[in-house]
């Protein structure tokens, strides 16, 4: 379990990035395996979540979950909606006695809290939610909801720069959107790069003049303590499991 050093100081919320420890699932997903879209056993996907809903205290069917897809999808959470199934890679909430979840296995986690405002958010930032403008989508959304905002960051474990391998076209899509992202790659061998996607997803969020600190942990690299999908290919494993982060408002 990870804490972000400058939420911690506000009591009226709790957050936390889980590791992949202390859960009930088994064999490639041992053991706390929060990713309903995996193979792994339902019984013990649900055993996990709701571990993770005591420890962010509330009830199981109010750790909130979205139904995840690498776009640019911000959906407001509301009493009429936290029920249902939510299609978006980040969610922002006034609601109390909830808890808000991202999963990710080398994306990157990020938590966010409006302390002016009492707005809680989480995004899922993969390359692609990052690249289709999800970061600026949700800071313009808390912003819109109140105008006089106080935005906290929190960027949770996710892979690191020497674990981020991109061929040459993945640079190209990058540079012909900007020149400027020529700063978050390094170079590797004559078709390949290194990929910094904590940085990318770090600055797109300093752009919205948010406050950012880090939960600074490489998924790829640290195998006892996350899931990775990119160590999970290379280890030609049939699946992966997903890691947690969440926070909610008390009561």
């Amino acid at each position: 379990m990870f804490y972000s050093k400058k939420l911690k100081r506000f009591k009226e919320i709790k957050h936390c990035f889980f590791s992949k420890r202390n859960g009930y699932s088994t064999g490639i997903y041992k053991s706390l395996n929060c990713g309903q879209g995996s193979k792994d056993s339902k019984k013990n996907i649900q055993k996990n979540l709701k571990l993770v809903a005591k420890k962010m205290k509330v009830k199981s069917d109010n750790l909130v979950l979205m139904h995840q897809t690498h776009s640019n999808n911000v959906i407001v959470i509301k009493k009429m909606n936290y029920k249902r199934k939510i299609y978006a890679d980040a969610m922002i909430s006034k609601m109390r006695g909830i808890s808000l979840g991202v999963l990710t296995a080398d994306c990157v986690p990020i938590i966010l809290y409006d302390s002016k405002n009492k707005i809680i958010g989480c995004v899922h930032a993969g390359w692609k939610g990052a690249f289709k403008n999800i970061i600026k989508n949700t800071i313009h959304k808390i912003k819109k909801m109140s105008s006089n905002s106080k935005i906290y960051a929190s960027v949770g474990p996710c892979i690191g720069v020497k674990s981020y391998e991109v061929d040459i076209k993945f640079y190209k899509k990058f540079i012909s959107k900007s020149t400027k992202n020529k700063i978050y790659f390094l170079h590797k061998t004559k078709s390949k790069k290194l990929f910094n996607l904590r940085k990318f997803v770090t600055d797109k969020l300093k752009q919205c003049k948010v406050e950012v600190d880090q939960v600074n942990h490489d998924t790829f690299a640290e195998k006892n303590k996350f899931f990775s999908y990119r160590r999970s290919c290379k280890l030609k494993q049939k699946d992966y499991g997903r890691c947690i982060s969440a926070i909610g408002m008390l009561n």
